[in-house]
């Protein structure tokens, strides 16, 4: 087989493998994370946002290889998530605006596209890190230019270009020590080359294996709020199935040995009382989402395999007709007037929501841990706020660049406030004042948020050695602004070492709790009493956050 262009249809095939193989690896690309907590996301992250450039691809009936190019960014940069998501839709981005008027292309058109896109994911970095993504995309990139002087023929060329980028992802260690100390590549790299493998696989006719049944595409990934994109196209009577249901099921063994649970025997058990269906399960838990005109029948399948927790059933026919208006009545909702100010951060846990609210966020997007928000989603989330001004605070790291993308994107004027945690999210929100400007507003956040200490508790996934401490799966470990500073096998014990370190006697006089989903109430009674012994002037306050992963998020003031 001999293929020297590439026209659209092969192109469009060839993201479609790519994003697949990508999917079959994204817990392997997790796996890679540094740090070995629960949420390590690159891999999910990478995966969602490229299965949302993928889905635009799929819908494109033309082939121009510059309009699957371009559609395939526009759906990247909606659905980019993380940085490492941010990062792949800029490459891509890059890529389509150096393919946009060519029908077909050729080696040397794919070096020069592959060249901008690194150029264009570059400029959107403040500051670059070598070692990283954007290092394999650039000697990938590199290495494509010399070799599309060599080779006309795109497999060989390809191939070529693969190598290099095996070859810089395998360098990553020399170039960014903290991989090197855990004895990994870095994920972002890895996420790379296996999309760039896709492409190859599909163009020498190597069909990749397909998805397994637990593996969720975009269009499963519900967002809990779709419900409101699709309503001015249809009328409340139109509604066949009537609440949006949404639960969890704690799988118990008593009841397995009953009733084993199988996931595709569930979900296709699901399919035939509702639709919009998205069934994700691990070893513990089987998260559902279902739209039914009985919510009782999903939840009685579901209590076969053990408890049910987290439910949330809402009367969509009600929510229809409360956003848009009975159509029957009234063909032209009011708009709401918009607020001078709106304010949209980012929570994870139903407690953390809450007190988000309470301290005067407009919109608490509902994410933050393995589940961050797109640039999709920050963009609708400023459209509800419904304001002038908008003030967007992430509280991750890891949502920075998806917050400036739809900062960017958007007709209000936005600006970004930093936030890494959520204690500095909380103080942020603290901190502000209706009589200011936005960016007035902004600089004061951003001063409020650096007086924060953060610690959070959690377990690690799996062995490894990182700043000198061993640290063992299954153990706990205390984090104190982003670094790892105590491991034991006892939750309670690692909590104090980490408070210990945290607490300065001297200047510090607020400690404020937020407890998680797997801090039992004696484990809460037993931190307070060590606390009222060991810190007798600190003033403690606790709040029930209900956060996943992180068993407690600590704040010292």
């Amino acid at each position: 087989m001999t293929t020297q262009r590439l026209d659209g249809v092969t192109f469009a095939k060839m993201v479609l493998s790519g994003a697949n193989h990508l999917t079959n690896n994204a817990k392997m690309i997790d796996a890679l994370n540094v740090f070995p907590v629960p949420d390590g996301d690159t891999g999910t992250n990478m995966n969602l946002s490229m299965t949302s450039g993928a889905e635009e691809v799929r819908n494109v009936q033309d082939d121009h290889v510059g309009i699957v190019a371009q559609r395939l960014a526009k759906g990247l940069l909606m659905g980019a998530r993380g940085n490492s998501g941010v990062i792949l839709s800029q490459l891509f981005r890059g890529f389509g605006k150096s393919v946009a008027d060519k029908e077909t292309i050729t080696p040397t058109d794919f070096a020069e596209a592959l060249q901008a896109g690194v150029q264009t994911a570059y400029k959107a970095v403040m500051k670059p890190v070598e070692g990283t993504i954007l290092t394999v995309a650039k000697d990938a990139a590199n290495a494509a230019e010399t070799i599309a002087n060599e080779e006309v023929e795109m497999i060989p060329f390809l191939e070529k270009v693969i190598t290099e980028a095996k070859a810089s992802l395998k360098r990553t260690p020399e170039l960014l020590p903290v991989l090197k100390e855990v004895g990994v590549v870095d994920s972002g790299g890895q996420g790379l080359v296996t999309i760039y493998e896709g492409f190859l696989a599909n163009l020498k006719g190597e069909p990749l294996p397909e998805l397994g049944d637990t593996t969720p595409s975009m269009n499963d990934m519900v967002n809990a709020e779709h419900h409101k994109l699709a309503q001015d196209f249809m009328d409340t009577d139109d509604i066949e199935f009537g609440y949006c249901t949404e639960f969890m099921v704690k799988l118990e063994e008593e009841k397995l040995n009953e009733y084993p649970y199988d996931e595709t025997a569930f979900r296709n058990e699901l399919s035939e009382i509702g639709d919009s269906l998205l069934v994700v399960s691990d070893e513990e838990l089987v998260k559902v989402h279902v739209h039914a005109e009985h919510p009782g029948e999903a939840m009685n399948l579901g209590q076969r395999f053990g408890s049910l927790v987290k439910i949330k059933v809402e009367n969509m026919r009600e929510q229809h007709t409360s956003i848009v208006g009975d159509k029957k009545q009234d063909k032209q909702p009011k708009q709401r007037e918009k607020s001078e100010f709106g304010i949209v951060t980012v929570a994870m846990g139903a407690g953390i929501k809450e007190i988000f609210e309470s301290l005067g966020a407009t919109y608490v997007i509902e994410g933050g841990q393995t589940m961050n928000p797109s640039t999709q989603d920050i963009t609708q989330a400023i459209k509800e706020a419904n304001a002038k001004n908008i003030l967007i605070i992430p509280n991750n790291k890891n949502i920075w660049m998806a917050a400036d993308q739809a900062a960017a994107l958007a007709e209000e004027n936005v600006a970004v406030v930093p936030t890494r945690t959520v204690p500095q999210g909380m103080s942020a929100l603290l901190s502000f004042n209706a009589e200011q400007t936005l960016e007035e507003n902004q600089e004061a956040m951003k001063a409020a948020a650096k007086g924060v200490k953060t610690g959070q508790l959690t377990y690690a996934v799996r062995d490894t050695q990182i700043d000198g401490m061993t640290i063992e799966q299954g153990n706990f470990m205390g984090i104190l602004e982003g670094k790892i500073t105590s491991t034991h096998g006892d939750k309670l014990e690692t909590a104090k070492q980490l408070l210990n370190t945290m607490i300065d006697e001297e200047e510090d006089e607020i400690l404020t709790i937020l407890r998680g989903e797997e801090a039992t109430q004696a484990e809460v009674e037993a931190l307070e009493a060590y606390l009222e012994e060991t810190f007798e002037d600190l003033e403690v306050e606790i709040h029930n956050g209900e956060q996943p992963i992180y068993s407690f998020i600590f704040s010292v003031e």
